[in-house]
């Protein structure tokens, strides 16, 4: 009788594995894997060597904390002779001596998560069992048959690999990109995603159901949404909109999402604070990218808060034309969600591809604030049948907008304000370079269009199949081309009278300071004239001047002043309003990097910024982090005062550990001057 096979070690091959399932910098000391995807493991036994005609190998794959085999978190398959793609099989690839080299498949369907893998052996009437070690299953966009196959190689490495990229904010008029440090792959980043997972309200009542459920990026994309923010659960961030934050971190601080979710686990999951609707896009972005789910983070202009699914957002104003009452239904300036591409097994075909889930708490779903995931393509045919949540995300992009009037006597006037279209601009970084694509055409057709029409028959959204009553009076508000942060400028009101009368009108002008969810802060800035002239055919500019003494001490940390112009026609009891979202430019952040960029080679940056205020800045803080250039967020504390006018230069240390492109980002902060962003591409040569 031959003796016992024992089994010495087990390698795991984890920088052959690394590079084929494109998880390199995962694997730096465990072994991570995509689903539907073959992976290599090495045997070294004592003794004596493996023979197939006494040995009988079996081996055991299990996740979760009760696995069963009903379940599919539990999978037991023979050495078998060759290799069965989309089954859990193992086959030998080579064999000498005491070592046995083996290729594992796994299906496309698995469930992701951490495994733990098993061999027992059995000789004769002898039997072992032997742990071969641990591994970590993902989502896998390179393999056909799994749910999140994503054809284009280009796009795979932008929505899955990349670690840096953009997040949009500003205006409709003003588009600002804010340089975003993704990090998915950083130290302990994968550890906390799934531990992100094990912490979800479903996992803590059911595990085994939860656990078989992975399988499904529906599924886990769902959990992302309602995990990243922290309404409901354990989840990662706090949401806050009034301007305090001296409790925790104003949300314009952030520029990556590794230091949150590194708080949030060395916390014991206590919510981050805080986030706004791009952290919260971010950090889901980070985090479904990790588990292998093609991601981008997208930005809305003019973005509609529908709270009761009318489609509709009606504003109460008085005579000044300023919004009276329940102000819970807004337009935000703009407002950021995630898409991630999946099919959709769940749904009629065709509706798979980009699907819209936003992890901002705004409204329950199914008892939970998460949001998504939603066909794009569904938004765009105004189908609001599809799950989940279709109406919210439809009129986030499609709503109308109604402003009511109220006059002297009380009686409310409904008013035409063109200056407002909702979902504009829809925004995200272009594959491969740093520049916005703008996506509009994927959630709507082109507006008056015969298609449009239909869709909004389809979404039953009769508002807009209204004419737009017209009077032969017209207003905008019109700006200077940029306008900087400490400078004093105009904005002018200019009307058209396209009409064969003469017109007098009064009009009111006023600018204050604004959130980006459309919260109004106070006045910096007001013009009223009662008695002005509109000769037919004519054009008229009324300018307004706002003084930075006026806007600096109630600025918001979006930079943003809503301009409102209202011209009252009491001969005819027209009213026309317009408004515009004016975005003020910070200063330039410079970097300079010092040093031949090579791997393990210490590098320095170099970092600069001139004071563009007449006051001195106080309380100066840069902070600096890139994935693969830094291991942690550094922070750089300046102790004088910068003076009006004054540069100051900052250097930071950096130690890039992988070769290729990567963005260092910076973020300035200061008791006057807010979040200014700047980056740097390094490329990374080899050692």
């Amino acid at each position: 009788m031959a003796e016992e096979l024992v089994l010495e070690r087990c390698e795991l091959e984890l920088e052959a594995n690394g590079r084929d399932h494109h998880t390199a910098d995962l694997c730096r000391e465990k072994l991570v894997v995509r689903r539907g995807q073959a992976f290599r493991l090495t045997l070294y036994f004592q003794d004596r060597g493996y023979e197939a005609s006494v040995d009988r190998l079996t081996f055991n794959a299990a996740t979760g904390p009760a696995p069963t085999q009903d379940a599919c978190t539990k999978a037991c398959f023979p050495l078998s002779e060759a290799y069965e793609e989309g089954a859990w099989s193992a086959t030998v690839v080579d064999q000498q001596e005491g070592i046995l080299w083996l290729q594992f498949s796994t299906p496309a369907n698995a469930p992701v998560g951490l495994y733990q893998l098993v061999l027992e052996t059995s000789t004769g009437y002898q039997g072992s069992s032997f742990m071969l070690g641990h591994f970590t299953l993902l989502f896998n966009p390179w393999c056909p048959a799994d749910a999140v196959y994503l054809e284009s190689e280009e796009e795979r490495r932008e929505y899955v690999l990349t670690q840096q990229g953009f997040i949009y904010q500003g205006s409709a008029k003003f588009i600002k990109s804010i340089p975003w440090n993704f990090g998915q792959f950083e130290d302990g980043i994968l550890d906390i995603c799934l531990m992100l997972l094990d912490v979800n309200p479903k996992f803590l009542k059911n595990s085994g159901k939860d656990c078989s459920r992975r399988s499904r990026p529906v599924y886990v994309g769902r959990v992302v949404s309602a995990m990243v923010n922290c309404n409901d659960d354990q989840g990662v961030l706090q949401g806050r909109w009034d301007n305090n934050y001296g409790d925790g971190v104003s949300p314009m601080f952030w520029s990556g999402s590794v230091d949150i979710l590194r708080r949030w686990k060395d916390f014991g999951c206590q919510r981050v604070k805080y986030g706004q609707c791009w952290v919260f896009a971010a950090v889901a972005c980070t985090v479904l990218r990790c588990l292998g789910i093609p991601t981008r983070v997208v930005t809305n202009y003019n973005s509609a808060h529908d709270q009761n699914s009318n489609l509709l957002i009606e504003y109460f104003r008085n005579e000044f034309g300023e919004v009276q009452g329940d102000k819970s239904e807004m337009i935000w300036n703009f407002h950021c969600w995630v898409e991630s591409w999946m099919t959709r097994p769940d749904l009629q075909p065709g509706y798979e591809g980009w699907q819209a889930l936003d992890p901002t708490p705004q409204e329950k779903s199914e008892g939970t604030y998460c949001c998504g995931p939603v066909p794009v393509r569904a938004i765009k045919e105004g189908d609001l049948t599809p799950k989940y949540d279709a109406p919210f995300v439809f009129a986030e992009v499609n709503a109308d907008v109604v402003d009511w009037i109220r006059q002297a006597d009380g009686s409310m006037h409904k008013s035409v304000n063109h200056s407002l279209i909702v979902g504009l601009k829809i925004s995200t970084k272009r594959v491969g370079r740093d520049e916005r694509e703008d996506i509009t055409h994927t959630y709507k057709y082109p507006e008056g269009s015969a298609e449009e029409r239909e869709a909004f028959t389809k979404a039953n959204h009769m508002n807009k199949l209204v004419e737009k009553e017209e009077t032969g009076m017209a207003m905008r508000i019109r700006v200077a081309e940029s306008m900087s942060l400490g400078s004093d400028f105009d904005v002018f009101a200019h009307i058209s009278n396209n009409t064969t009368e003469e017109h007098t009108c009064s009009l009111l002008l006023c600018a204050r300071t604004v959130s980006y969810n459309g919260v109004l802060g106070p006045e910096c800035g007001t013009e009223h004239i009662s008695d002005l002239a509109l000769e037919p055919y004519s054009e008229k500019s009324v300018p307004l001047r706002i003084l930075y003494e006026k806007y600096c001490d109630c600025l918001t940390e979006s930079n943003l002043i809503k301009v409102r112009g209202l011209l009252v026609e009491p001969a005819s009891n027209n009213y026309l309003l317009a408004e515009r979202d004016i975005y003020l430019e910070n200063p330039e952040i410079k970097i300079r990097i010092l040093g031949e960029p090579k791997q393990n080679r210490k590098l320095v940056a170099e970092v600069s910024l001139r004071n563009p205020l007449m006051v001195p800045l106080s309380g100066c803080i840069f902070s600096v982090e890139g994935a693969g250039l830094t291991q942690e967020h550094k922070i750089v504390m300046v102790e004088d005062p910068i003076e009006a006018g004054e540069e100051i230069k900052v250097r930071v240390d950096l130690l890039p550990q992988f070769v290729g492109r990567h963005k260092l980002v910076v973020n300035f902060d200061s008791d006057k001057l807010k979040s200014v962003k700047g980056f740097r591409n390094v490329i990374i040569g080899p050692p």
